[in-house]
């Protein structure tokens, strides 16, 4: 999943180790959702949008799937 939060920390000039401590983390998993290693939990998400007064989608972007592989949404209702 792509995501602005490196773009957001850096607008206030907080270091990983800032942004881990307002959001009761590690700086290891700030860094791991920076570079797109770990999908943050739906709580830490809404976390995240709340300390930077931003909608989840603002801030988290699912990419693009690799052919052949299908998403819930893209399946076909059984029957159908």
């Amino acid at each position: 999943m792509k995501n602005r939060l490196r773009v957001l920390r850096a607008e206030r000039n907080w270091s990983q180790a800032d942004l881990a401590l307002h959001l009761g983390v590690s700086r290891q998993t700030v860094n791991s959702i920076e570079n797109g290693k770990y999908d943050p939990s739906l709580p830490l998400a809404f976390d995240i949008s709340r300390l930077f007064d931003q909608p989840i989608e603002a801030i988290f972007q699912p990419e693009l799937e690799a052919p052949g592989k299908h998403s819930v949404n893209s399946l076909s209702a059984p029957g159908g």
